[in-house]
């Protein structure tokens, strides 16, 4: 909770007189000096009387000494695109002295809206008042809210005096997240949701690393092999699971998508990323994020964080991510290479042969490879009017090339809903189809 203190100096009250309180001042200004040449003393104590009216007002406001608080609160602090945040302001009078006339404004950024002017009435000593407003944005990104304005104001509306309190809060604007349904993705061990398995059930016999017993161990647990070698009670170690780990790849290079604003086909990307993202970290998976400039979140290495930081950091990081320069997939193929075991999940553009080609080699080195192939051509908006427009051969190309290469493909349009396209990424539902492929 930041303080304020009134300005202090007459010239800051000179400053501080408002449209009201510069025409008195010049009116009685303009009277004494007319009074004076023509010599009329009655039109002379008008002038006196209306330019010390805004001049008293000025003084009075200054020699007001009284200290308020403010505070801000948002609900919630990470909010998605087209929801409503709502701030909480609180103002605290923290003086002997009650105040008067106050006018509290939020400095907001235009894109969430008209920036909010609140009229306080008179606070009593150690009091408080609170007030709230809402805030709303269809962009994604992270924007600053603050400082407070404080201003203050006279009786007669002569003068207005502005303090800004120093605080300020970061209200982050999330891509739009869709549920989806729980499928069985391709690789997904034992077809379990967590995904998780053991470290010691993919060991034989022999490979097992005992340790000696302690008291209120399981005694089904003791390895004789090892007890008799050791010549004391040597027990198994508790088996260690393994965590599931998965991959979320986001293209933004800026040539590989069309469209501008919320209906690109770049946001649809975003969000996509953001929607599998969330979805593979709340079934239990070791999800990063990573982008063809070949960042990585987290960092390949890092400790795991729990569901919520995980999710968040997610979220965090995709509502920043900017369009790329970049021509091709290069670096996120190497960071691939690097650190790619799992699942991977790619939310492409507009592909080359060259790199349909290097991505389908990619296919080896994961356990199970989704592609979401996003029909960039359909996002223009001229598909309505030339009949054809949206159909992309070298996109049915790649689509090909990819379902060759071992991939699990899903053609994007505009307009497809992601949850009936994650859907049809079910294994169980793919490996049927292709039975009755075989099978006529």
């Amino acid at each position: 909770m930041a303080r304020s203190d009134n300005p202090a100096g007459f010239r800051a009250g000179l400053r501080g007189l408002t449209t009201r309180g510069r025409s008195f001042l010049a009116a009685g200004l303009t009277a004494a000096v007319c009074a004076y040449v023509f010599g009329q003393d009655a039109l002379f104590r008008v002038g006196v009387l209306l330019a010390t009216l805004p001049l008293a007002s000025s003084l009075l406001l200054m020699r007001t000494r009284y200290r308020v608080a403010g505070g801000r609160r948002l609900s919630p602090h990470r909010a998605a695109a087209g929801q409503e945040a709502r701030v909480h302001l609180r103002l605290d009078n923290v003086s002997r002295v009650p105040t008067g006339l106050l006018l509290l404004e939020d400095r907001v950024p235009y894109v969430l809206g008209p920036r909010p002017r609140f009229v306080l009435d008179r606070v009593e000593q150690h009091g408080y008042r609170e007030v709230s407003y809402r805030v709303r944005s269809d962009l994604r990104g992270r924007y600053q809210l603050g400082p407070l304005q404080l201003r203050l104001s006279d009786p007669f509306g002569m003068c207005e005096l502005t303090r800004s309190f120093a605080a300020s809060d970061l209200l982050t604007v999330v891509p739009q997240v869709q549920d989806l349904p729980a499928v069985t993705l391709p690789g997904e061990w034992g077809g379990q949701g967590d995904s998780n398995t053991h470290a010691l059930a993919l060991a034989g016999d022999d490979d097992v690393i005992p340790r000696e017993y302690r008291h209120g161990d399981d005694l089904r647990r003791v390895h004789w092999k090892s007890t008799a070698r050791y010549g004391e009670l040597m027990v198994r170690r508790e088996e260690q699971p393994l965590k599931a780990r998965a991959t979320v790849l986001l293209d933004t290079r800026e040539i590989a998508h069309r469209g501008s604003g919320p209906a690109s086909s770049f946001e649809w990307a975003v969000s996509c990323a953001a929607s599998i993202g969330v979805h593979l970290v709340e079934r239990g998976y070791q999800t990063r994020l990573l982008t063809d400039t070949g960042v990585s979140v987290p960092e390949p290495g890092t400790s795991a964080p729990s569901i919520a930081e995980a999710a968040g950091l997610l979220l965090d990081t995709l509502a920043v991510v900017e369009h790329s320069d970049g021509g091709g997939l290069a670096r996120a193929e190497d960071a691939l290479r690097a650190h790619g075991e799992g699942l991977l999940v790619a939310v492409l553009g507009s592909l080359d042969e060259e790199q349909a080609v290097r991505l389908g080699r990619l296919r080896r080195r994961a356990g199970g490879a989704v592609a979401l192939l996003l029909d960039t051509a359909s996002w223009t908006g001229l598909g309505t009017v030339l009949p054809g427009f949206g159909e992309d051969t070298a996109h049915e190309d790649n689509v090909a090339r990819l379902r060759q290469a071992g991939w699990t493909v899903l053609p994007v349009k505009a307009g497809d809903s992601l949850p009936r396209l994650w859907r049809a990424a079910d294994r169980t539902q793919n490996s049927t189809a292709y039975r009755n492929e075989v099978g006529a």
